[in-house]
């Protein structure tokens, strides 16, 4: 299987019409003085011939400076066993770009008949060759009454296509295993002027037989190769002052043998510049501008000036920059005038020799050629590299240092474009996390990052096969770091529940299990309880210094944030029945409903039975304590004062419940008293506190000293009445 770039033949109108003048004006006086009575000589045109041989010996040189006959394209790339493996077994190729330098051009003159001008043979496929062929031609013949036609030139092209070439006569006569079949496809450029579209309708027709009927005769001959697929490619121009009635179209597909396009254009100008954006699509050429090129002037040795020297190349030698930053690739690709594809801007850095103790680290490396060959810029820079110097471009950046991309250099006689590396090499110490993309981030996460990784690493086990694909450990898994990622602030400035985990430990790393304990879920309530009487006296959250400048949120913007990320954090692994009574306890301590969370009305009734049960075993525990009667008066008084402060109206009422006969007045939840604890609806906070009581009255408490007693009980009376009537005058005693 072989590319069109591998065979192209160029077919060359020497009719009469290629005899008239382009109508291109060039200057031809270059005289320095000029005295008086001087006459200038009078500018002159090239024919369209001229014109026509001029762009194609041009295409010629460019594909012959680029894939020299016999030597490889150089590329360099990692060495990888199992490609080599792959490409034992697999089609010999010859890739898009023609990288092991197999071209094959071919010259056909179309006048009365078709005149060849070399073979397929090497050593015919040189400039010098072609040229000395075109001299023996001479110029269009003068019109006459005879059959002058380019049909006879596309049919040799035809005949041409089907002659094998040195490679392919090669590939399809060997005996060994390697023996494949050859694919044989082509392109074929012409170059005519035709009066209108109908015309070029007509000769894509024309050449579509053609081929069908050299196909047929291929088929029956064992030295001919029938042709797989043939690229046309019409190039119609015309003098310049003439406009043209032929337009022109992208590549459309005719039938299964055969593609063509046409461009029509004016011979003076317009014509090499349609050549040269042609080869770079047909071979995957890039163009590079380098710019800033100090140099001597001609007139004036002692000045000198900057001049930009445009060179063709392998298009991978842009790819690491194009791939990069997208502002930078912006910055450096331009569109030369007069062209349709884009170069790419590098500075001149300053030159040095080249030696093997200077060696770049590259990626790759191509063979170069000056896009205009005959410019004195260009010729400096080929005779300044070949000289053995080197010169280093760089490549323009927005921000950030200069950076070195690409090194000019020779070898043996030729000159490469070498692709250093732009990226940190592996010798060089990784870079730091504060080098992003989002800019010198100081403060990121990592030692929570790294715990995170470690939660989530995976380990080989064996699958069991009960399970469903659904339940496999690897979507298990998936599932996990989805659920482990929804909220997890990357720097330590953007969270501040984080950061105190001197208040939130170990509640964070708790509810990152799959499954809580009964004594997990305790120890998590606790944390939202320690929080929420923490905000009750009034005290600030301490946190770390974060490098923040200026004073820090206020107490109560800090609570806010603080509770806002929490109830997110709980909402997000809420997915177990445990991990709903730690959210539900924050909500209700925080007043809020859990409207939001799907499935909230099934939960939120499961969680109301089970806060009932809790509710009613917390009441018969307080009734018990009130048969006892003498206990402790002063107890009750700090469970008052506790709840003045943490109560709110919105928290859940009690259940109602008749109370028995023998629990005091002051702890029945009927009594209308002004200070009763149950003048107002109980929240799991008072719950939670009166278990604490039931448990602390069984250990006995040290007696406080008299003179400490009665500023105590003064104290405490502000705050709230006693709540045990049944002993008379007990109050009065420990008020004296």
């Amino acid at each position: 299987m072989y590319p069109a770039n591998h065979k192209t033949i160029f077919v060359l109108d020497h009719t009469p019409y290629f005899g008239i003048s382009s109508e291109y004006l060039i200057e031809f006086d270059f005289t320095k003085s000029r005295g008086p009575g001087f006459i200038p000589l009078a500018p002159i045109s090239k024919s369209l011939w001229t014109c026509s041989v001029e762009a194609a010996i041009e295409y010629c040189r460019v594909v012959w400076d680029l894939f020299p006959q016999g030597k490889l394209s150089i590329r360099l790339l990692p060495f990888k066993p199992a490609l080599v493996v792959q490409l034992a077994n697999a089609l010999v190729v010859l890739s898009s770009t023609a990288d092991d330098g197999e071209i094959e051009v071919r010259f056909i003159v179309s006048d009365l008949s078709a005149r060849i001008l070399n073979t397929w043979s090497p050593q015919q496929q040189n400039i010098q060759h072609i040229i000395s062929s075109l001299a023996s031609i001479g110029v269009p013949p003068r019109p006459q009454q005879e059959d002058f036609s380019v049909i006879h030139g596309l049919k040799a092209a035809a005949e041409a296509h089907c002659e094998c070439t040195d490679i392919q006569h090669e590939k399809r006569t060997s005996l060994t295993e390697n023996a494949i079949k050859v694919l044989n496809r082509c392109r074929v450029i012409v170059i005519m002027s035709a009066r209108d579209d109908a015309s070029m309708k007509s000769l894509e027709d024309i050449f579509q037989n053609i081929l069908i009927q050299q196909n047929k005769i291929a088929a029956s001959s064992d030295h001919l190769i029938a042709i797989h697929h043939c690229h046309l490619v019409i190039i119609n121009i015309h003098p310049n002052t003439v406009v043209s009635q032929v337009s022109s179209h992208p590549v459309k597909e005719v039938s299964s043998i055969l593609t063509s396009e046409v461009h029509s254009v004016k011979a003076g100008g317009e014509l090499s510049g349609k050549l040269s954006n042609l080869i770079m699509s047909h071979y995957n050429l890039g163009s590079t501008t380098v710019t800033g090129i100090p140099m001597k002037e001609e007139q004036n040795a002692s000045s000198s000036a900057n001049y930009d020297v445009e060179i063709f190349h392998a298009a991978a030698a842009h790819t690491s920059i194009l791939k990069g930053n997208a502002a930078d690739s912006a910055l450096i690709r331009t569109q030369r005038d007069g062209t349709d594809y884009e170069t790419v801007t590098l500075k001149w850095c300053t030159p040095r020799g080249c030696s093997a103790s200077e060696m770049q680290n590259c990626i790759a490396m191509h063979r170069i050629t000056p896009a205009d060959v005959n410019s004195r810029p260009s010729s400096c820079l080929i005779n300044f590299l070949l000289s053995g110097r080197s010169v280093m471009l760089e490549m323009p950046r927005k921000a950030g240092g200069k950076m070195i991309s690409h090194l000019l250099a020779a070898h043996g006689g030729e000159i490469f474009v070498h692709t250093l590396v732009t990226a940190r090499s592996v010798l060089e110490d990784p870079p730091s996390i504060s080098e992003g993309s989002g800019g010198r981030i100081t403060d990121y996460r990592i030692t929570d990052f790294g715990m995170m990784m470690k939660n989530n690493k995976l380990f080989p086990r064996k699958r069991k096969y009960e399970q469903t694909e659904e339940e496999t450990l690897l979507n298990r898994s998936r599932a996990q770091l989805d659920r482990h990622t929804k909220f997890w602030p990357i720097t330590i400035s953007a969270t501040f529940l984080f950061n105190l985990k001197n208040y939130v430990d170990p509640l964070p790393t708790l509810m990152l299990k799959e499954e809580l304990t009964d004594e997990e879920v305790v120890e998590c309530k606790q944390i939202i309880y320690s929080l929420i009487g923490q905000e009750s006296k009034h005290e600030p959250l301490q946190t770390p210094s974060m490098g923040q400048r200026g004073k820090g949120p206020k107490r109560e913007e800090q609570y806010r944030i603080m509770w806002t990320e929490l109830e997110a954090f709980l909402r997000v692994h809420c997915r177990t029945d445990q991990h709903n009574r730690v959210l539900n306890c924050l909500l209700e301590c925080r007043n809020k409903l859990d409207e939001d969370k799907p499935g909230a009305s099934c939960k939120g009734e499961k969680g109301g039975k089970e806060g009932k049960v809790e509710l009613d075993q917390a009441i018969r525990e307080l009734d018990q304590l009130g048969k006892s009667g003498d206990t402790q008066p002063e107890s009750g008084v700090r469970v008052s004062v506790i709840r003045a402060t943490t109560d709110s109206p919105m928290s859940p009422p009690p259940v109602s419940m008749s109370a028995p006969s023998v629990v005091p007045r002051s702890l029945s939840r009927s009594s209308s008293g002004a200070n009763s604890i149950y003048s107002r609806p109980q929240s799991l906070l008072d719950l939670w506190l009166s278990r604490t009581l039931a448990r602390s009255r069984d250990t006995p408490r040290v007696p406080r000293p008299p003179q400490q007693r009665g500023p105590a009980r003064r104290h405490s009376t502000h705050q709230a009445l006693p709540l045990h009537h049944g002993r008379p005058g007990a109050p009065k005693e420990r008020a004296r």
